[in-house]
């Protein structure tokens, strides 16, 4: 007999009536979890300041650098081709929107609730990686982002981080919610191919039959596996779509392998091995936001660095 589907309901709690116990069993068995409401004191906030953002790389556009995955403004605006029929040549992806430039972004990954979750999946001792992250789909076309696993853009030594994704708009399947594919964090890291939002799974393989979506409200918050397979589909709105991302990870683990193309992944994949794993870790010490870091012999170059002469 085969097992039933599961659905949102199965995986999805409120933040009013919080079960950190829960909530941990539901993300180590589906590899995400729905806490609703979780962020919604953050989510307004973080919109205006994201809208900010956005104008701007708009206003900045003409300025824009020619890269080999797009285009970058000066502001540090990542924009993609833009699909058939949109009303220029560029489109919004990545937002520079992180913990140096809002302050409401930085508050919000300290949330109690949130690091309570986060030390019931990884431990006591948690950093965060990367700086915070806004995805950002213009409206009337906004890019979809094909199915795909994080760990094949940052591939770790130990567990990967636990991402979650916020919400600062009502989100449904016109405007592009997030959709998942629960369980598959049990099959580790899957081949990859190249798409125009980079990499992502095979479509034919994996169509977006095979995940569910989650819709939701404002301050809505999604946490998921670094193997969960998720992605969302264009915003055919006409209102923009943002969402904001942290992600999480135990104090000791690191990145070995960064991508965001096959050709990225090869040439990592060779060198995995050739630096040393202390020597990788010294250079990606995030921000602790549980416990403390224990201290390595590798370490000391760096401490007498930030102290000065």
């Amino acid at each position: 007999m085969r097992p039933a589907a599961v659905t949102v309901a199965d995986i999805e709690i409120h933040a009013e009536r919080l079960d950190i116990t829960r909530a941990a069993a539901i993300y180590r068995e589906h590899g995400c979890v729905v806490v609703r409401g979780l962020m919604r004191r953050w989510a307004e906030a973080i919109r205006q300041d994201i809208e900010a953002d956005a104008a701007r790389a708009l206003a900045l556009l003409p300025h824009a650098e020619r890269i080999d995955i797009g285009w970058t403004t000066p502001d540090g605006t990542l924009f993609l081709p833009a699909p058939g029929g949109f009303r220029r040549r560029q489109q919004i992806m990545v937002l520079p929107t992180t913990y140096r430039t809002s302050g409401a972004l930085f508050a919000s990954a300290m949330e109690p609730a949130l690091l309570d979750i986060a030390e019931a999946v990884l431990g006591a001792d948690i950093e965060l990686f990367m700086e915070g992250q806004v995805l950002y789909k213009e409206p009337v076309g906004g890019h979809a982002k094909h199915l795909h696993q994080d760990s094949s853009y940052f591939e770790h030594r130990f567990d990967g981080p636990m991402a979650m994704l916020g919400y600062t708009v009502d989100t449904d399947l016109v405007n592009g919610a997030l959709h998942v594919v629960p369980g598959s964090h049990r099959d580790g890291l899957l081949r990859h191919v190249d798409t125009f939002s980079h990499l992502g799974l095979d479509p034919v393989e994996w169509p977006w039959e095979r995940a569910i979506a989650v819709t939701g409200a404002p301050g809505d918050a999604i946490l998921f596996n670094v193997h969960t397979i998720h992605g969302s589909r264009e915003n055919r709105s006409r209102a923009s779509r943002p969402v904001f991302i942290h992600r999480y990870r135990r104090a000791d683990d690191f990145v070995v392998v960064n991508a965001t193309t096959t050709a990225d992944r090869a040439h990592g994949e060779a060198r995995v091995g050739a630096v040393g794993d202390a020597v990788l870790k010294s250079a990606q010490r995030g921000i602790m936001v549980r416990g403390r870091r224990a201290f390595a012999a590798q370490d000391a170059p760096l401490i007498q660095a930030s102290l000065g002469p």
